[in-house]
């Protein structure tokens, strides 16, 4: 093959509990990247179109050098770390919309790997793309974090290791699925991580650290009642509320109609709420549509379930 074409969802991360070591990835929103063989050993960025639905404006100064696309970047460091003899050409298609908390530019990352991947002599497992797709995130992001690049990548909720490139898939039972939405605001990641506290208290670590291992169990357990007890966050979303107005108010509507829990997504703005079954999570995102409607009118919404497969080439 000499040329692929690969698709990466949206993920959520922090998952409220696990600032930067926990995330899992959505279903049906994601980008595409088509990946191309070149002779010359360097990466061109062919094009990017916005995807139908999406703040067009928003996406104006998306980077075409390659040092400066998410997308890009991590094929850069594939290819040398790999000794290629060729290079890629690539193509995206954003589906996702910027700076909003859904990992946009991590999917970009991973679908561009993993379409790269495919046009390899000899492909490599999906495993082994991880160090490049975190790589490629980082450009936006300012920070070597996977908990967006390696949900979308492989799927499924993981608890990641970004410095040692690895993961813990986490077992997960029962019929999870997500409401999640978008108030329609850019809001990016760099600036989300200004506002984070330089310091927190031992008292408030150890209470996060029980609520992450509780909240995991709850997951393996399909145990609701005891993820809705510990699927709270006093750190981050305080923290970071403020950036998003009417947060509390949108998470309350989630919570008043049965939400299991719900938090930030990601570094915001996008709010996500936890559910079993879809027909909860459908009632759970209509409330939190009318509590968003009057501040933002041009909101997005979606149900998922929770991506077991992550990125997959398309052809």
């Amino acid at each position: 093959m000499k040329s692929a074409i690969a698709f990466a969802p949206a993920s959520v991360a922090n998952f409220a509990v696990g600032f930067d070591l926990l995330g899992f990835a959505l279903e049906g929103m994601g980008d595409t990247v088509r990946v191309t063989r070149i002779e010359e050993k360097t990466v061109r960025v062919r094009s990017i179109e916005i995807g139908e639905g999406l703040d067009r404006e928003s996406f104006v100064e998306l980077p075409k050098e390659p040092e400066k696309n998410t997308a890009a970047m991590g094929l850069l460091e594939f290819i040398r770390e790999q000794k290629l003899e060729y290079g890629f050409e690539i193509e995206i298609k954003k589906g996702i919309p910027l700076g909003s908390g859904l990992g946009g530019s991590a999917a970009s990352a991973a679908a561009a790997l993993l379409a790269a991947n495919a046009v390899l002599d000899r492909s490599l497992e999906k495993s082994a793309l991880i160090k490049y797709a975190i790589t490629g995130e980082a450009v936006a992001s300012g920070a070597r974090h996977g908990d967006n690049v390696i949900p979308s990548l492989l799927g499924g909720v993981l608890i990641v290791a970004s410095e040692e490139n690895t993961y813990a898939r986490v077992a997960l039972k029962g019929d999870w699925h997500v409401a999640v939405l978008y108030p329609g605001f850019r809001l990016d990641t760099r600036r989300a991580r200004e506002v984070l506290p330089k310091t927190i208290t031992l008292k408030a670590h150890t209470r996060a650290q029980t609520r992450l291992a509780m909240v995991l169990a709850g997951l393996a357990e399909n145990d609701p009642e005891k993820v809705r007890q510990f699927l709270v966050d006093e750190i981050i979303e305080p923290a970071r509320a403020s950036l998003i107005p009417d947060f509390y108010e949108i998470k309350r509507a989630a919570l008043d109609a049965g939400a299991i829990g719900g938090s930030i997504s990601g570094a915001g703005p996008t709010v996500f709420a936890l559910t079993q079954g879809r027909v909860q999570a459908e009632r759970v995102l209509k409330s939190m549509g009318d509590a968003a409607s009057t501040r933002y009118p041009k909101h997005l919404r979606m149900v998922s379930s929770i991506s077991a497969e992550g990125a997959r080439v398309l052809k």
